[in-house]
């Protein structure tokens, strides 16, 4: 599945929610729809500024994966479960946005993706920036991380519809 065509059915499927249902918490310690889009986009760009990163760096890294990022990328994905960040890292996200604003959103994310579509395979794999559970990522895995993401929280986008459908 080509990257955007996942971003694309992520951000279409916002118009079949109204703004009770993305708001919608189900019980403690669980996201609303809402959350999890915010927390998907915010991560994609952090992963794009990363790959960016990569695009301007003058000096190549020699240190790879973690044992971790080597998984990850050897099975082209995230593992079936869910994965909790530390505490400091694991603060709740945005529950504010509207549709329209999330669809702005995804549409400015979809845009920015589309335009490194292109470029990203000229950019040398040695310069890294360093992934703190995956070790050192270049712009090309910085990239396919980022449809990895989305992929690894269709799950959790099923069960959070389970309760508002």
């Amino acid at each position: 599945m080509s990257d955007n065509i996942l971003l694309i059915i992520f951000k279409n499927d916002l118009t079949n929610y109204s703004k009770e249902q993305l708001r919608y918490i189900s019980e403690e310690g669980v996201w609303s729809i809402g959350q999890m889009y915010d927390h998907l986009i915010v991560v994609a760009h952090e992963y794009l500024d990363n790959m960016e990163s990569c695009a301007i760096l003058n000096e190549e890294h020699p240190l790879g994966k973690t044992k971790f990022g080597e998984q990850l990328f050897s099975n082209g994905g995230f593992p079936p479960i869910k994965i909790r960040l530390p505490e400091e890292l694991n603060s709740p996200p945005n529950n504010s946005d509207s549709k329209e604003d999330l669809i702005n959103r995804m549409d400015q994310l979809i845009q920015r993706l589309s335009y490194w579509e292109s470029k990203v395979d000229y950019i040398n794999p040695k310069n890294k920036v360093e992934h703190g559970g995956f070790g050192w990522l270049n712009a090309k895995e910085w990239y396919v991380l980022v449809e990895m993401h989305f992929r690894h929280h269709l799950r959790q986008k099923v069960e959070l519809e389970s309760y508002i459908f």
